[in-house]
């Protein structure tokens, strides 16, 4: 059985592009905005720590230490020393799942989109259109006659895929989201890849489909840009 340390490694391997050196470079999506300075993937069984390939090796040492020494209540030391040498922006924080196994069971509601039907999505979701090759595998929930709910893969590797879900809110409430985002995670179970989903600490409502759709939860998300 995979651990919540191997989950979180392959998280922010779908999260960021690595260099060389392991460091973050972009993230792994496009338009490929440049990653944060520092990502710490916080588990039950330790931390996945990643550094930008923009800082400088003494900072990155330097911040090693602080996340060594404090292993247990580490960020706010570890903003204090970062934001000696650089400007913060930006702290994002946010629960990070993984779907139990879906692949036995329909969804009836949920529409697959291909190369051969992806036109309805071009009026009501010009972005997932425009890189549709890189969305797959993507599905719908039509009502009206329209997309009204999707779940696609925002970021992927050969190893796991990370849901992104959003439904219009004049159809919220239905558990649209929930049910279309099982057939994705269905999906990409039956590819061989893990199916992800995370979200920031403040989105209730993506935090409320999570719960719907009993995700088990592995770890914390800390971006500090």
């Amino acid at each position: 059985m995979i651990t919540d340390l191997e989950l979180m490694e392959h998280h922010v391997n779908v999260l960021f592009r690595h260099d060389s050196e392991n460091r973050v470079t972009v993230v792994n999506e496009p338009p490929y905005s440049a990653a944060p300075k520092i990502f710490v993937g916080a588990t039950r069984m330790g931390s996945i720590v990643r550094y930008s390939n923009s800082l400088d090796k003494s900072i990155a040492e330097k911040l090693e230490q602080v996340i060594r020494a404090n292993s247990d209540d580490h960020l706010e030391k570890i903003i204090r020393a970062l934001s000696i040498d650089h400007l913060l922006n930006t702290v994002w924080i946010g629960p990070a799942y993984v779907f139990p196994d879906v692949r036995d069971r329909t969804y009836s509601r949920a529409i697959k989109v291909t190369h051969e039907n992806k036109e309805i999505l071009k009026p009501h979701f010009p972005y997932t259109y425009e890189d549709f090759d890189y969305k797959q595998p993507c599905f719908v929930i039509i009502e009206d006659n329209i997309p009204v709910s999707i779940c696609c893969s925002a970021r992927q590797t050969s190893k796991a895929d990370e849901a992104s879900v959003f439904t219009h809110e004049d159809y919220r409430g239905r558990a649209y989201g929930a049910d279309v985002a099982k057939a994705w995670a269905a999906e990409v179970q039956i590819l061989g890849r893990i199916a992800l989903y995370s979200t920031s600490k403040d989105n209730l409502a993506s935090q409320s489909v999570a719960k719907k759709l009993q995700l088990a939860h592995y770890g914390t998300d800390i971006h500090i840009s």
